[in-house]
C-alpha cells in the first residue's frame, strides 16, 4: 500500500469497541484521543453498559459515538431520556441501527422512525449515522437495504457500513449507493488484525444466545479468519484502494471493527501509518 489516500482515511478512522469490563482501560491504554471511539449495545445486556462506557470514554476526552438500536428503545420517552443523557454529557454524535433485540424492547422495530422522531426533537446530535450492508444481510434483501438507506439519508449525517471481505463486492456496492443518489459519507467498516481464537473467545464471552446469534449471522466471518494465510486488513485494502479512493466514492474515513482487540488494532495502524509515510 502507498497511497496519499489511504493514509487519509487510516488517520481518520472509528474504533467499534463493545462495552465489557476492561474496555476503558483498553481505550486510555491505547487509543489516541484523536481516534473517534464507536460504543456497540448488546440484545442481551441493554443500552445501560453502552450509555455507561459512553459517560466515562466522554469524560476522559475521547470524541464517543454510542450505538442506539431502535430496537432496545421502550417508547419516546425512553429515546429522549436517552438523548438527554448523552448530550448533557457532551455526546454529539450517536449510530441509530435497527439491532438485533427479538422481540423489540418497546414501540420501535426499525431505524427510521427513531431517527424521524429525533429530527421533531429538534435533532439534538449534529452527526447521526446509519447502517449500509456492503454484503448481503442475513435477514433483508439487498434492495431493501439500499431503499431503507434512501428512506433515512434526510434525518442521517453519515453512514458506516459493515464489513465486507470481497473488494468487488465492496467497490460495485459504492457505486450502486451513488447511483441511487444515496450521497451520505461513508465511514467504510473493515476488520482489524482480528485473530480467530480470539474472536471466537470474545463471541462465546458476549452470553450463550447472543454468542448463538452472532456465530450463526456471521459464519462467513470465521470462514474467512479461518481461511489460508488467514484475513490481512492490508490485502482488502491494498486491492480495493482503487475504489475507496475515487472521490466519487465519498469515503470519509474507515470504521475499523475491533472485536475489543484494540492494542493490536492500534498498533497495526501505526505501522500501516509508518509505511505509506516512507
Amino acid at each position: 500500500m502507498a497511497g496519499s489516500g489511504l493514509r487519509a482515511l487510516l488517520e481518520s478512522v472509528r474504533y467499534e469497541v463493545l462495552p465489557a469490563k476492561a474496555t476503558e482501560d483498553k481505550v486510555l491504554a491505547h487509543v489516541p484521543r484523536e481516534v473517534v471511539v464507536t460504543v456497540t449495545a448488546s440484545p442481551v445486556k441493554g443500552l445501560e453498559p453502552t450509555l455507561d462506557l459512553a459517560t466515562r470514554l466522554a469524560a476522559h476526552g475521547y470524541r464517543v459515538v454510542p450505538h442506539v438500536p431502535a430496537r432496545l428503545l421502550r417508547d419516546e420517552a425512553h429515546l429522549k431520556e436517552v438523548a438527554d443523557r448523552l448530550r448533557e454529557v457532551g455526546v454529539g454524535d450517536v449510530f441509530v441501527p435497527a439491532g438485533d433485540a427479538d422481540p423489540p424492547a418497546g414501540a420501535y422495530d426499525g431505524a427510521l422512525p427513531v431517527l424521524r422522531r429525533l429530527s421533531e426533537l429538534g435533532s439534538p446530535f449534529a452527526r447521526v449515522g446509519i447502517a449500509g450492508y456492503p454484503e448481503s444481510h442475513p435477514l433483508i434483501h439487498d434492495d431493501i437495504t439500499v431503499q431503507a438507506m434512501w428512506d433515512k439519508r434526510r434525518h442521517a449525517t453519515y453512514l458506516v457500513s459493515n464489513l465486507c471481505f470481497d473488494p468487488r463486492v465492496l467497490g460495485d456496492w459504492l457505486v450502486r449507493i451513488r447511483r441511487r443518489d444515496i450521497t451520505l459519507p461513508v465511514h467504510l467498516g473493515v476488520a482489524g488484525p482480528v485473530q480467530r481464537a480470539k474472536l471466537l473467545s470474545m463471541a462465546a464471552k458476549i452470553g450463550v444466545g447472543e454468542s448463538t446469534r452472532f456465530l450463526a449471522g456471521h459464519a462467513s466471518w470465521f470462514l474467512r479468519f479461518a481461511a489460508p494465510g488467514g484475513y490481512s486488513p492490508d490485502r482488502l485494502l491494498a486491492r480495493t484502494e482503487k475504489a475507496l479512493t475515487a472521490p466519487s466514492a465519498g469515503v470519509a474515513g474507515l470504521h475499523l471493527f475491533t472485536f475489543n482487540q484494540i492494542a493490536e488494532t492500534e498498533r497495526w495502524r501505526r505501522a500501516v501509518l509508518e509505511r505509506l509515510g516512507s
